[in-house]
């Protein structure tokens, strides 16, 4: 039955794969969406965006004629979508209106009566290039730049594209999907009138982690992208603007280009540790080994709280489990007045960010983010004998923590405010996963690196990655499972595994 009130559908440009580049009118609406239809090669934090929305759905989109579904399917869907009253965002490579097909969608929208709104994109035809160090326009090189798409063979009887009007421009010309038809297209240029020396660049996974560059000649190009086994997605840039490369080069600086880092963390934390590893140029493969969960029972926690008064400290470890802690005290109705006589330990920089966001302050934060550091620091302190302890934890800490507190005479209450289990992985997604090529492999909990190896094996090895640890347990536990430790975060936290990550890779 049709909805009273109908949709709408939003065609928003994604950019051309840096996550970073998507518009904060393009952001605003993911955030909000009821669903989102999205085409291949979308980065997957920009999905991460849409938490309202109930359908994320793969169109599947990698090409012109790659199409796991079809365009005709794609345009009935959004328009079902809008009359079931839904907020649609169709999430599209680049720029929805520049070899996007987005005026087709529009078009049919239109006709449907549906409303609809385009967002426009950063696209790939001047993106790519810029994080090349290639200015598609320059001063005194050329002052005009035409954008065309190469995707039909321009030896046809009625080529789609004027190839004979475009080798008689002096300016920049950017070619989209034009690997395959590359060898013909350079051919057919010099024929028409370009110099065979004409300077040429290929630009693969442009503005991404993966970026690779391939300069040449009109002469030389296809032989050139040949051996350097460029796959699509990829532009081609043809003029005198390309050897500006030499000077502008940016991107490829970076501490950490052409690296290919696997994070480990759950998916609900990962996003820090991914946008700080592709600020320095990586390609960071998210494989999540644990999951976060509430608790099903809280009986207990809610018990402590009711008599919070008696405790000395309360203990929190993690930013899950201030987190967890924070949303059951509101949901009881209770605030941070009731921990005015509680003093709060907090281990590592990370838990204490996190209680500062909802207006806690930690009263002690020990040197050393880690157990065995808080014991000898409240050792140190005298903190132990005769006081009473709330430590909240997840459901698999190690003991080590509450039996020395229990040793030094303290009195502990250990309750788990989240569970930490294995995730269920798509066997397509794991498929795909064994077969990269990774560089460094990070672990920010002894949980992520059981799960790891428990799913990896020795498979694990193919890979001949570095394994960069957190803090001295998760080291412990990575060399446990056969594991070898390239470096260790000092102190352990998120930026001390980035900092330990760059050091070693300078003294490589």
């Amino acid at each position: 039955m049709q909805s009273r009130k109908v949709g709408k559908v939003y065609l928003v440009g994604a950019g051309p794969g840096d996550a970073g580049l998507i518009t904060v009118r393009g952001k605003n609406l993911l955030e909000t969406a009821d669903c989102v239809v999205y085409d291949h090669l979308i980065h997957p934090a920009l999905l991460q965006l849409a938490t309202r929305a109930k359908k994320k759905i793969y169109a599947g989109k990698r090409g012109l004629s790659n199409h796991q579904i079809k365009q005709s399917t794609i345009e009935q869907l959004l328009t079902r979508l809008a009359r079931q009253g839904k907020t649609v965002v169709r999430l599209k490579g680049g720029d929805p209106f520049i070899f996007g097909r987005g005026g087709e969608e529009a078009l049919a929208l239109k006709k449907n009566r549906i409303p609809f709104e385009i967002v426009p994109g950063v696209t790939a035809g001047f993106a790519a290039p810029a994080y090349a160090g290639i200015p598609v326009t320059q001063r005194g090189v050329a002052s005009d730049v035409t954008f065309v798409t190469a995707h039909d063979d321009p030896s046809k009887p009625d080529p789609s594209v004027d190839w004979r009007a475009l080798a008689r421009l002096k300016g920049t010309l950017v070619i989209y999907m034009g690997l395959h038809t590359l060898e013909k297209v350079s051919q057919f240029l010099i024929r028409y009138g370009k110099s065979p020396r004409t300077p040429a660049a290929v630009i693969e996974q442009g503005t991404t982690g993966r970026q690779q560059l391939v300069l040449a000649t009109l002469e030389t190009v296809a032989c050139e992208v040949k051996r350097a086994l460029v796959k699509p997605p990829a532009v081609v840039v043809v003029g005198d603007v390309v050897p500006l490369h030499r000077s502008l080069a940016w991107f490829e600086e970076k501490a950490l280009f052409g690296k290919k880092v696997m994070v480990t963390r759950a998916s609900s934390q990962a996003s820090t540790l991914r946008e700080k590893l592709e600020d320095l140029g990586a390609s960071v493969i998210e494989f999540p080994t644990i999951e976060v969960h509430p608790v099903k029972d809280w009986t207990r926690f809610d018990r402590a709280i009711r008599d919070v008064s008696r405790y000395d400290f309360l203990v929190l470890t993690s930013e899950n489990g201030v987190l967890s802690f924070v949303r059951r005290l509101c949901a009881l109705k209770r605030d941070v007045r009731d921990l005015k006589n509680v003093r709060i330990i907090a281990i590592g920089s990370g838990t204490e960010k996190r209680l500062s966001e909802f207006g806690l302050r930690a009263d002690f934060i020990p040197p050393v983010f880690s157990s065995e550091g808080l014991i000898r620091s409240l050792q140190a302190k005298h903190w132990i004998k005769g006081k009473q302890f709330l430590l909240l934890r997840t459901n698999i800490a190690p003991e080590y923590l509450k039996k020395c507190l229990q040793t030094n005479g303290g009195q502990v209450t250990e309750i788990s405010v989240y569970e930490t289990k294995k995730p269920k992985y798509d066997q397509t997604f794991l498929r795909k996963v064994r077969g990269e090529k990774l560089d460094f492999i990070t672990f920010t909990s002894a949980s992520t690196a059981q799960n790891f190896f428990k799913l990896f094996s020795k498979n694990w090895r193919e890979w001949n990655a570095h394994l960069v640890s957190i803090g001295p347990v998760t080291s412990q536990t990575i060399r446990a499972c056969g594991g070898r430790v390239w470096r260790e975060a000092k102190p352990h936290t998120i930026d001390g595994l980035i900092h330990a990550l760059l050091q070693g890779t300078k003294r490589k």
